[in-house]
């Protein structure tokens, strides 16, 4: 399972919440029996869409200087997603439905806190002249 956790905060609220979905979105996949795999993708292609979206637009009409590798990026996601749908609806493949699901996993935290941070904290100077503020609970020591 994927479970929220702090480390995945940057610090732009608008973004901190949508990274929250996706984690909900994802864990969703992750955790769906192999006939709830299609409408578990399609739930978490619908998020996806509109966050990587949003994201870009951002980075679009604030001029953020490495937008264009951090768009590429989400395109990619987005056609690798696009193509393993098709794949689980036409040919029932829940295999490489699951190795995406995991593949996402994998990629999202470093991700998030390489990419998404850069854009955040571009973006929060841009508003307010300053570095996000991240607030990060203490890992109590049966998470550490």
């Amino acid at each position: 399972s994927f479970v929220w956790n702090d480390e995945l905060l940057v610090g732009h609220p608008a973004m901190d919440d949508t990274h929250h979905e996706f984690v909900d979105c994802l864990n969703a996949l992750l955790q769906a029996p192999n006939e709830g795999l299609l409408p578990a993708l399609d739930a978490f292609i619908v998020h996806a869409q509109a966050h990587f979206g949003d994201e870009d637009e951002w980075m679009r009409s604030s001029e953020f200087p490495p937008r264009d590798c951090h768009i590429e990026e989400h395109a990619k996601v987005m056609a690798s997603v696009h193509q393993v749908r098709q794949l689980l609806q036409e040919e029932g493949n829940v295999d490489v439905c699951r190795a995406l699901a995991k593949a996402l996993y994998d990629w999202f935290p470093a991700h998030v806190q390489q990419l998404d941070s850069a854009l955040a904290t571009w973006l929060v100077n841009r508003t307010h002249g300053g570095r996000p503020l991240v607030f990060r609970r203490k890992p109590t020591p049966a998470q550490a």
